[in-house]
């Protein structure tokens, strides 16, 4: 694919994400599209945003759980960017419309936070928890830029691995100090159960998929970098978000985390 083809749809991806709208999907206008070039229009669209005064602050991974998968019709895992604007204080009443959201749904995750750097290839599960500072619950708030969710894994890595907003938990727990496949998450929406799901449905160890992450990555000559954080992605199916919802969910060991929505 031609550099100004990149360039060209990763401004029209950061142009929806300004403007609250979506785009067909990529890949039926541009069918030859490949992996490595959703990943460089990816990367056009991050550029835009750091150039408007966002900064990196870490990176996340996406469709790592078999409900999820089934759920987009996406069949492996992709990853995106987290910046300084699409962080919120825990327990925050996020205005959809300020947060630029236009087709949210909710994820319960784990989050990590490195202590020292990973570059892959080579990265183990093993070595994912010796550089982990602290890991903590999370809602990671999914929105698509592509009409009505018509995703493919190229049209969701181009898209920034289909990222809207993350809430952090208070929590700081160290990683080593339960098993993480083993953490049992509850979530609730306005009140009511509204999922559930085990560390385990993340590639079987949340540590596993952030060490995917670093190999991957590191393809590309992209390193996790100390101070990051990293989110692993959903232990249960994502949740659909409309103004005046409360989510709040709980997970064994790592305490708890919660979100509203206005409009």
């Amino acid at each position: 694919m031609s550099q100004n083809l990149i360039q060209t749809l990763g401004q029209e991806l950061f142009d929806a994400l300004g403007n609250g709208l979506t785009l067909p999907p990529l890949t039926e206008r541009y069918p030859e599209l490949g992996i490595d070039d959703a990943y460089h229009i990816s990367l056009a669209s991050l550029k835009l945003r750091e150039q408007a005064g966002e900064t990196l602050i870490g990176k996340k991974i996406g469709v790592t759980s078999k409900a999820v998968q089934e759920m987009l019709d996406v069949h492996q895992p992709d990853f995106g960017f987290l910046t300084n604007r699409m962080l919120y204080p825990e327990g925050s009443a996020i205005s959809l419309a300020a947060a630029g959201l236009i087709q949210p749904r909710a994820e319960g995750e784990i989050a990590f936070c490195l202590k020292q750097d990973l570059t892959g290839p080579g990265i183990s599960a093993a070595d994912v928890l010796a550089a982990t500072e602290w890991v903590a619950p999370c809602f990671e708030i999914v929105d698509s830029r592509i009409d009505d969710w018509r995703i493919r894994i190229i049209d969701t890595v181009a898209d920034n691995a289909s990222c809207g907003v993350f809430v952090i938990g208070d929590a700081r727990i160290d990683p080593n100090s339960l098993d993480l496949a083993a953490v049992a998450m509850q979530i609730q929406k306005n009140d009511q159960p509204a999922g559930s799901g085990l560390g385990s449905a993340v590639q079987g160890h949340p540590a596993e998929a952030v060490a995917w992450l670093a190999n991957t990555l590191g393809e590309y000559g992209i390193p996790l970098c100390k101070g990051e954080v990293i989110l692993s992605g959903a232990l249960a199916p994502l949740i659909p978000v409309q103004a005046g919802d409360d989510f709040s969910l709980t997970a064994t060991g790592l305490g708890s985390c919660s979100i509203r929505f206005i409009p």
